[in-house]
């Protein structure tokens, strides 16, 4: 299924656009950009909602056993995306504190 979903984005888009939308997020955090920031963010957060919805991830029901297969399939599918801020910030939320 991870698998699945992973090819169905690369499918959807290309790898230059992939690569290109890790690059804007990284540009924006980089220079402080807030309006671009959100605008990159917007477009990777409903992404980031496709997979959740396709592996019917939950918080409430995950809140006891912790999974970040999302996280591990946005990694996948978009390149250096665990280099961004964004993605820092979707740790925070999804792994467990160590």
């Amino acid at each position: 299924m991870n698998q699945e979903i992973v090819n169905t984005i690369k499918e959807r888009y290309s790898r230059d656009l992939r690569k290109g939308v890790v690059k804007n997020i990284l540009q924006h955090e980089k220079n402080d950009d807030k309006e671009a920031q959100e605008a990159s963010y917007k477009m990777i957060d409903q992404i980031f909602s496709y997979i959740i919805s396709e592996l019917s991830w939950r918080l409430s029901e995950n809140s006891n056993a912790w999974d970040d297969t999302p996280l591990k399939i946005i990694s996948e599918a978009f390149p250096k995306i665990e280099t961004t801020k964004w993605f820092k910030d979707k740790q925070l939320v999804i792994e467990p504190k160590k």
